[in-house]
């Protein structure tokens, strides 16, 4: 949290903990399907293979009558209702949390963490079967969905875990579990550095390596290893558009995204397209369409597009994000989707207390929405040889 802590009278006022629900108004649902029939199209360069050089007009076509015509979002809203969630106010910021307390009442607590471009939206199929197992507490991270927009600048990586401590010592859990994917990964591994003594265990996926400037570290790599450096380059080199704009200028993307929801659309379905797994010709192939229209829906029912964005700002312009960092302390467990995923181990070894590893032949970055049942094994291995 900026500053470590909040100031006496924020804690004194803010701390209260309240039931939230969803409740979109039908006339936003209204305004989004005249906005989606009255998009101004672009046509696609002719000759150039599909997804190349970003979603195709055709397809997304399709996707955004599916949306304004077949998907429902009453039905959907439903869905996420059915989980009891909550508002908190923390360091100025609100924080909206499912919370979902497992029948074990001797059951640890679990924290789950999206990454961008998710929502907690990115966990509804796997929060049930692992409330057997744990309390089960899922946020939309500052700035995102329902936590959003954001109060204010300098809502760093240190500054987001910190108000995640704050919130699981709020709920009342002294020692509980962290999972986080991608950006989430980053998350959970900072929490851990900052809260040790609270913090059992982190398990993480679509973690994201980096080698050093020595070159001892490219000696000996496998195959596989091989693979996955040539995936991060890959990605460093061609698919970084989106963190160069929001980590630039987020504000001006915002009034594209913010005002058209066909904009919104495209910003997010590229990613899926590209972070699942490869085997999956169509986003949908990897990740069932309603759920994903569910998390699009989110985004532009909460006007959240400009404020995420500005999270990956807030990132790249933190010196402390990028300065080097003791290795962390708490077990972790590291899940790898094969097709998709760059996690080398020696790279996570050094940075890490990595404790288990788990290479996956499918999934991408979304596993808890591509291959739920392989993520909800692998978090009940891993907590359980930790708490016997």
């Amino acid at each position: 949290m900026e500053n470590s802590s909040s100031t006496a009278a924020e804690t004194a006022a803010d701390t209260t903990i309240r039931p939230f629900r969803i409740e979109i108004p039908q006339a936003d649902l209204d305004d989004l399907r005249n906005r989606l029939a009255r998009t101004r199209w672009a046509a696609d360069v002719p000759g150039v293979p599909a997804w190349s050089r970003g979603v195709p007009t055709d397809y997304l076509r399709d996707l955004a009558a599916y949306w304004a015509d077949g998907f429902d979002w009453r039905e959907a809203e439903a869905r996420l209702n059915a989980f009891p969630q909550f508002v908190t106010r923390i360091d100025g910021q609100d924080v909206h949390f499912a919370h979902v307390r497992s029948d074990r009442a001797d059951a640890p607590a679990l924290l789950l963490i999206h990454d961008w471009p998710g929502s907690f939206v990115q966990f509804v199929d796997v929060i049930e079967p692992l409330s057997r197992d744990f309390h089960i507490v899922v946020t939309d991270t500052p700035g995102v969905g329902f936590s959003g927009p954001l109060s204010g600048p300098g809502w760093t990586t240190g500054r987001i875990a910190g108000a995640f401590t704050e919130l699981m010592a709020r709920l009342g859990y002294a020692r509980y579990g962290v999972q986080g994917n991608g950006g989430g990964a980053w998350i959970a591994a900072e929490m851990g550095r900052i809260a040790p003594d609270h913090v059992l265990g982190i398990h993480v996926n679509g973690l994201v390596t980096f080698p050093s400037e020595d070159p001892a570290d490219f000696a000996g790599l496998t195959e596989g290893e091989q693979t996955r450096l040539a995936r991060l380059q890959e990605f460093r080199n061609d698919k970084m558009g989106f963190n160069a704009i929001q980590s630039t200028r987020p504000q001006t993307l915002a009034f594209g995204l913010h005002d058209s929801p066909v904009g919104q659309l495209a910003w997010i379905v590229e990613k899926f397209k590209e972070w699942t797994d490869t085997a999956s010709a169509l986003p949908e192939d990897a990740v069932d369409r309603d759920t994903l229209l569910t998390n699009v829906s989110v985004y532009w029912f909460t006007g959240t597009a400009g404020s995420s964005a500005n999270l990956y700002y807030e990132m790249a312009h933190d010196q402390g994000a990028w300065a080097p960092k003791e290795r962390g302390t708490v077990p972790t467990a590291v899940a790898v989707a094969l097709p998709s995923d760059v996690a080398i181990r020696r790279f996570a070894e050094r940075d890490h207390h990595v404790v288990r590893w788990t290479e996956f032949e499918r999934g991408g970055n979304f596993l808890s929405l591509e291959q739920p049942e392989l993520l909800i094994g692998d978090v009940r291995e891993f907590f359980a040889s930790l708490v016997r």
